[in-house]
């Protein structure tokens, strides 16, 4: 069944913060083109529907048809979910979204829709000190490009609300259809994408090509697996 997207769209407005189409590209993790596509095609996938219902905890049935209001038709999947790691989790915690988008810290990944596959229980508190507790969400690193501090396998945290560009200041970016952990550098005619590892040469980005860049938000924090022989 095809979605709307202005009857969608106005439904998702009602039920969250999200008020433009940039915030529900963010929200799910995509493209701004993506939104674009959708709208043109009057056709919301139905991913989408599934990726904002677990976000907000929202019935999938209302952002799809509007039968009945929001706040009266909660996904049963989220009521019915017992706690991941905490036995009550209260107004102090946090539960960041860890989604199937896959960070490239080497040549690049295909950038996937951003469907949430975990959530994680932080205080609120802590990840206040480190930017917007509402816009993080966790994603996977694949690559060698930022070793020795960021490794292929890591975890890290990303604040979705952070993407102004500062030195030494590590940013999940897309650039064209990958995703990739660099540093940047502004350019006279653009930017350039840095590694941490020798290894890899800067990648330079400029002209036309600026319209295919953006960067996603700051990490701020990783975690890894630790491994011994």
């Amino acid at each position: 069944m095809v979605i709307p997207f202005d009857a969608f769209f106005r439904r998702v407005a009602e039920s969250t913060d999200i008020a433009t189409q940039m915030d529900l590209a963010r929200a799910l993790g995509v493209n701004r083109s993506a939104i674009t596509q959708a709208k043109l095609r009057d056709a919301v996938p139905s991913k989408w529907i599934l990726a904002l219902s677990r976000r907000y905890g929202i019935s999938p049935d209302w952002l799809e048809f509007g039968t009945k209001a929001p706040e009266h038709q909660r996904t049963p999947q989220r009521e019915q979910r017992p706690p991941l790691a905490l036995p009550d989790v209260s107004l102090e915690t946090v539960l960041v979204p860890k989604v199937r988008a896959t960070l490239c810290a080497g040549g690049g990944s295909l950038e996937l829709e951003a469907v949430p596959v975990s959530e994680h229980p932080l205080p609120r508190a802590w990840l206040s000190r480190m930017g917007q507790p509402n816009a993080m969400v966790f994603m996977d690193v694949i690559g060698n490009s930022m070793e020795p501090g960021i490794r292929d396998g890591d975890m890290v945290l990303v604040d979705q609300s952070r993407t102004e560009m500062a030195a030494k200041t590590v940013l999940a970016v897309g650039y064209e259809d990958a995703i990739f952990i660099k540093r940047l550098e502004k350019r006279s005619n653009g930017l350039a994408m840095l590694s941490d590892n020798p290894e890899y040469g800067p990648v330079e980005i400029a002209g036309d090509e600026l319209a295919s860049f953006r960067v996603i938000g700051k990490v701020v924090w990783l975690c890894r697996d630790c491994r011994y022989a």
